[in-house]
């Protein structure tokens, strides 16, 4: 039988509501209407289905300050994570947003309305005490915290929701469950322990053996249930994780184990988000839950220190063990024991016995390199599944960002190493000139910094569209400002996938240069008035302080750029 709901009944609302769907889809659309973001998508899936029994709705401010606080809502329901709705002035203004209001919910990759939320109150968040609380630390180093500060908006917004359907999934429909569904299952096979695993990483034998062994300890069935909503930045990509899961689901024994995905946002709170995973397997209906060794941790604060320790999410879990009504089981940190060809955990290897890992740092570098991996580490199915989105580097895309003065031979160089990469072979080539992207993609846009920082993401954007198809790109903007570059980075570095190589080129050719060689005359209306915010004459450039390499045609001929970067490309075994 699955476990009981925490708060002792099933919030579903998505059933609760379905009787009255037409009735609140006609009123939706005569409703001011907020378009969700990714992560108040993912929390409002869990809320309408279930996931985050008791809650119906966003927390308001009585519930928001207790859990803050006590890790607990206004009711004394355990609930360590804030749910919130944050909106900025312009919504609040926009869409007249007060208590009583009734505001429609959109899918923000669609628009469609998945739920009403009856507005119970707007407040202000105390972001630095939240940060503190929930997190641990004020710390920007936490991924969490720095979304906080930078992406939450200035008010959160409480209220009770009415559900009118569930966004809309086109990849792996049929792994996809609600806790209604999960439950469901579980009992046409008359699972009546269920041993739940998260993961947000590819699993390998040592998971599948840890797993088993877990199971087998309690007589339970298996959920391997992985996080595809928001994970840690950096985090292998969900499709490719999936694939990965699918291809090892076979080597449990027949029957034992079922997949099923959780559109979580994690917010890698480390002890307080291992209490939120258990209580959500517990609305899934999992009797017990693999908690981690820094189960959810997001890695190193600002002093270079772990955020939190390697026991205490499995403490706070045990703390409130009685409330949460689901048995923990510490992850035991698995070794391989090639005498044996089998999976132990550490703690049970006999002294002087000879053990082998490879960690995830290792296992990254010989995907890099196309270097083999053991069959005892990982399966051939999964390994291949791997390869097959993280091929070696010289397969691998990337982008070499140009930034220099107008005339400072950035165009020169982008161009002749068009011809040498091309040369080479292996990979399609791409250029992106500041004046042909002007042209081509944002002849609307002038030249004031607003315009000037959205075409250079424009161009980031391009870029990392292509590399992650495998191709080398070559953008020669002005890029005149250090925070529009960083942008562009984090654009690529976060969406160009295994083509995520960036090199920030900085073409220093001095200012006195780029005017007197100016056969257009383009400084000389500059300096005329005739041009206005024009760099290196009435606007700043910033020069780059991070450059991977600095050239300056002044005192290197073009051929000789050119070749300086094919060794960079080179030495980061690109070529």
């Amino acid at each position: 039988m699955a476990n009981t709901p925490h708060g002792g009944v099933l919030k579903d609302l998505l059933a609760r509501d379905e009787p009255r769907q037409k009735e609140l889809l006609e009123e939706a659309s005569t409703l001011p209407d907020l378009v969700l973001t990714e992560r108040q998508l993912c929390d409002l899936e869990l809320i309408i289905n279930g996931g985050f029994s008791p809650l119906e709705g966003f927390l308001n401010e009585q519930d928001y300050k207790s859990v803050v606080d006590t890790l607990r809502l206004a009711s004394g329901v355990l609930f360590p994570i804030p749910i919130n709705l944050d909106v900025n002035q312009t919504d609040i203004d926009r869409l007249r947003i007060a208590p009583g209001a009734r505001i429609a919910l959109l899918d923000p990759r669609n628009e469609e309305a998945l739920a009403i939320i009856t507005v119970e109150d707007v407040y202000s968040p105390d972001k630095p005490k939240e940060a503190a609380q929930v997190f641990g630390a004020d710390d920007r180093a936490h991924p969490a915290v720095t979304y906080l500060h930078t992406q939450v908006g200035q008010f959160y917004v409480g209220g009770k929701v009415d559900a009118i359907k569930a966004p809309s999934h086109h990849d792996y429909v049929a792994i996809r469950f609600t806790p209604a569904e999960l439950r469901s299952h579980f009992k046409k096979l008359a699972w009546r322990k269920v041993v739940a695993f998260q993961t947000r990483n590819p699993m390998h034998r040592a998971h599948r053996e840890l797993t088993v062994r877990a199971a087998r300890q309690r007589q339970a069935n298996i959920l391997i249930q992985p996080v595809v909503g928001l994970t840690k930045p950096g985090d292998v990509d969900h499709y490719t994780r999936v694939r990965v899961y699918q291809a090892l689901m076979p080597k449990y024994p027949n029957g034992s184990a079922h997949l099923a995905l959780l559109p979580l946002a994690m917010r890698m709170g480390g002890p307080r988000e291992a209490v939120w995973h258990s209580i959500i397997r517990k609305n899934y209906g999992a009797t017990h839950f693999i908690v981690g060794r820094d189960h959810a941790g997001p890695g190193k604060n600002s002093q270079g220190q772990d955020f939190y320790g390697p026991y205490d999410a499995q403490e706070l879990v045990s703390k409130y063990k009685d409330e949460l009504n689901i048995e923990m089981v510490p992850f035991l940190q698995m070794t391989y024991v090639p005498s044996t060809d089998e999976y132990m955990p550490i703690d049970e290897v006999p002294k002087g016995v000879q053990t082998l890992d490879i960690s995830g740092t290792e296992l990254r570098k010989r995907l890099r390199t196309g270097a083999p991996i053991p069959d005892w580490f990982s399966y051939d199915s999964v390994v291949k599944v791997l390869r097959e989105s993280y091929p070696p580097r010289t397969q691998q895309g990337f982008v070499l960002f140009l930034t220099g003065l107008y005339n400072s031979g950035k165009d020169s160089i982008g161009r002749a190493l068009q011809v040498t990469l091309n040369q080479q072979g292996g990979r399609s080539v791409s250029l992106l000139l500041g004046e042909t992207v002007r042209s081509e993609l944002s002849a609307e846009l002038g030249f004031s910094r607003t315009d000037r920082h959205t075409n250079i993401q424009r161009i980031a954007f391009v870029s990392a569209e292509l590399t992650r198809a495998g191709a080398a790109v070559i953008a020669a903007p002005i890029a005149p400002y250090a925070d529009s570059r960083k942008a562009a980075r984090d654009v690529i570095l976060s969406q160009g996938g295994s083509g995520g190589n960036f090199f920030l080129i900085h073409v220093a050719t001095p200012l006195e240069h780029c005017e007197k060689f100016d056969r257009k005359g383009v400084y000389k209306k500059a300096r005329a008035g005739e041009i206005r915010g024009f760099t290196g004459i009435d606007d700043v450039y910033e020069p780059p302080t991070d450059a991977d390499i600095v050239v300056d045609i002044t005192q290197q001929s073009v051929s000789e750029i050119v070749h300086s970067i094919i060794l960079l490309l080179e030495t980061n075994g690109l070529l």
